[in-house]
């Protein structure tokens, strides 16, 4: 990729502008068809240990969704929901009754993954990912498909909650044969609670938060990573395969081979070994230059304020559904030290974005998102969303949990 083009693409991956931080509490009103919920808690079956972004399906529905760093779901649904299924890298899926009249606890086995001596995992990396590429097109829909989504956003300082805006959004995705660009993103609702505290007016804004759906489905946008050029910068490393949904994955290392004036990405990569679909992409920001980390990280911020990146990294996860494989959950992390130039101590932020499919539309259903009603990508969820509050915000929405620490988070932040 070019220094041209890297500038026409970077702000794909969520950018931050620092900015001041207005005061305003949650938001809005629904209708009443998801009547049906179940709850409950993942955890390891060896040590109890609570199993974040866990996917969580009502099995014979297109309802969705993931647990918290807690382990937490809750999954609704318009009909009775008899099964609830769970998956997770690295452990075995499990399909269990669904009990809506108490807490679930589910508890997930580590995944074993055995080879007949006889039988080599070997294999060219490069060779591997670009027959993976090359059948995108088969492995992904070839016709068109409308989505709901749940996408939620935080900015911490230190270990404190400064920045909340959550939304329902729609997606609307065009067939894997054609051009990404005529795929768009809608905010059903939305709502935003911030700080009003003066010394926490520095956070940051995401630009185009909702759109990740769009923008970072890697798979079909393959102007970064995914594209003989971009592969050129990186050396490639065939790992030990993992399991993901019962099946066998190839896991690729991609690691930075080329000095270049932008920053490159440490990554890794999962094909499922029969089909070669894409099941999981992770990258991470290579910050060892502050500078070339700063360009990628940062649009804008005010001229007295110094920034020191720490961390900008992404994970997709692709679910596969009637024999074709779906983007089902997106997660950005921004992490950085800021700080006024006439303070002798820095702080740490950590700003992040995650957006879960909770539904698909039986193909009937599905029309384009019109271009007025899309939100784009150079918009800033914080500034477009009202701020008023209704209790039952969520009542009708598959959303991810919030976490205890979110929890009580929200709960400080409408005190103040």
């Amino acid at each position: 990729m070019t220094e041209k083009s890297f500038n026409a693409v970077k702000n794909i991956f969520l950018s931050l502008t620092l900015f001041l931080l207005t005061a305003g509490p949650l938001a809005f009103g629904q209708t009443d068809t998801l009547r049906y919920a179940v709850r409950g808690t993942v955890v390891d079956a060896t040590g109890g240990k609570p199993l974040p972004y866990v996917s969580v399906t009502l099995s014979g529905t297109n309802y969705a969704t993931v647990t918290n760093q807690d382990g937490a779901f809750v999954i609704k649904s318009d009909t009775p929901p008899h099964f609830v299924s769970f998956s997770l890298l690295g452990y075995k899926s499990q399909t269990v009754p669904a009990d809506r009249e108490q807490m679930m606890r589910v508890s997930l086995t580590r995944g074993e993954f055995t080879l007949d001596p006889a039988q080599v995992i070997s294999g060219d990396p490069l060779a591997l990912l670009r027959e993976a590429i090359y059948r995108i097109p088969d492995n992904c829909p070839d016709e068109a498909e409308l989505f709901d989504c749940f996408y939620r956003e935080t900015a911490q300082k230190r270990q404190r909650f400064i920045y909340v805006s959550e939304a329902v959004t729609r997606m609307y995705k065009t067939p894997f044969r054609l051009n990404f660009g005529q795929d768009r993103a809608a905010v059903e609702k939305s709502r935003l609670l911030t700080s009003p505290r003066r010394s926490d007016t520095l956070a940051v804004k995401v630009l185009g938060g909702p759109t990740q759906a769009v923008d970072l489905d890697l798979v079909k946008n393959r102007a970064i990573i995914l594209n003989e050029r971009d592969l050129e910068n990186y050396r490639l490393e065939l790992l030990d395969p993992v399991m993901l949904d019962e099946r066998r994955q190839f896991v690729i290392r991609l690691i930075p081979a080329a000095d270049l004036p932008y920053a490159l990405h440490n990554g890794l990569v999962y094909l499922d070994q029969e089909t070669l679909a894409f099941s999981r992409i992770e990258l991470s920001l290579d910050v060892s230059d502050a500078d070339k980390a700063t360009y990628a990280m940062l649009v804008r911020k005010p001229m007295d304020i110094r920034f020191r990146p720490k961390e900008m990294s992404l994970v997709l996860n692709y679910k596969r559904e009637d024999g074709k494989s779906r983007l089902s959950y997106v997660r950005t992390v921004f992490r950085f030290n800021c700080d006024a130039r006439r303070r002798l101590f820095s702080t740490e932020y950590t700003a992040v974005a995650e957006m879960v499919v909770t539904n698909r539309y039986p193909s009937s259903e599905v029309v384009p998102i019109d271009r007025k009603d899309a939100f784009r990508s150079s918009d800033i969820l914080a500034d477009k969303t009202r701020t008023y509050f209704d209790p039952d915000f969520w009542k009708d929405y598959n959303i991810i949990e919030p976490t205890e620490s979110l929890e009580n988070a929200i709960g400080r932040l409408r005190k103040e």
